[in-house]
């Protein structure tokens, strides 16, 4: 067997110890922070080499679906959506160097979701919600007069106790995933359009509360599209800006 040949068929062993592991988490109920069994009992169970069951175990771990503790053993990971976070913002600033409209495409996504979901919050938000979110508002504001823009970690605050009532953790890490691709992207990339009007983004932001509170399901909808075109139209200009939140 050649070089190459062996080489491929240790990929595909690896591949498949990846799938069993997969495979062993769920069958035995196992959960973040679970320890899985040694090295050596999955190299019996499995009748894998150390090698490729090192290979199998440290691309599970590039997924977060197992965490390797140097010395203590492996156990199931966070299983969070950070690696799709980091494929996903990598994709989109080498596509908007190369001239193409990814960075657009994320936007939509995150339009898409965030619009879609404003039935189910309008009207039913927690007083203590609306308290919050009022007061991030009100720090945005207090961040442009002083700073010209809107700090990111407000922003994201936000946009998190804005959905945080409809208590689907799935769909919170998501929203956040698509926040934090499309922020990254900002921090990495250039020429992201023209420079936000901080007041006015505070404003736009301040509408959403409005209709949500009012129990405007429309009207909400409404106020996320018209802050998204405000990106949007920043974002054809092409000129180096700061805020795009």
């Amino acid at each position: 067997m050649s070089r190459v040949e062996r080489g491929r068929h240790m990929g595909s062993v690896a591949a498949d110890a990846e799938e069993r592991i997969k495979g062993l988490i769920v069958e035995e109920g196992l959960g973040p922070g679970d320890p899985l069994p040694t090295e050596t009992e999955l190299m019996e169970r499995f009748g894998v080499s150390r090698n490729s069951l090192r290979e199998a175990l440290k691309s599970l771990q590039a997924m977060h679906i197992v965490e390797i503790r140097r010395g203590f053993g492996t156990y199931v990971g966070t299983m969070s959506l950070e690696p799709m976070t980091e494929a996903m913002a990598f994709r989109t600033v080498v596509g908007h160097r190369r001239g193409q409209g990814s960075l657009l495409e994320l936007l939509q996504l995150r339009e898409a979701l965030e619009a879609g979901l404003m039935h189910r919050l309008a009207g039913r938000l927690p007083e203590a919600d609306l308290a919050e979110l009022d007061a991030l508002v009100a720090a945005m504001h207090t961040e442009v007069r002083e700073g010209g823009e809107i700090a990111a970690r407000t922003d994201r605050a936000f946009h998190r106790v804005l959905h945080r009532s409809l208590d689907n953790e799935l769909l919170s890490e998501l929203l956040d995933a698509f926040w934090n691709a499309f922020h990254r992207v900002r921090t990495q990339a250039r020429g992201l359009g023209a420079a936000a009007d901080g007041e006015e983004l505070a404003r736009m932001h301040a509408r959403i509360v409005d209709a949500v509170r009012a129990g405007d399901a429309l009207a909400a909808e409404r106020a996320v599209h018209r802050h998204f075109d405000d990106i949007r139209s920043r974002l054809s200009r092409q000129r180096p800006g700061p805020s795009f939140v």
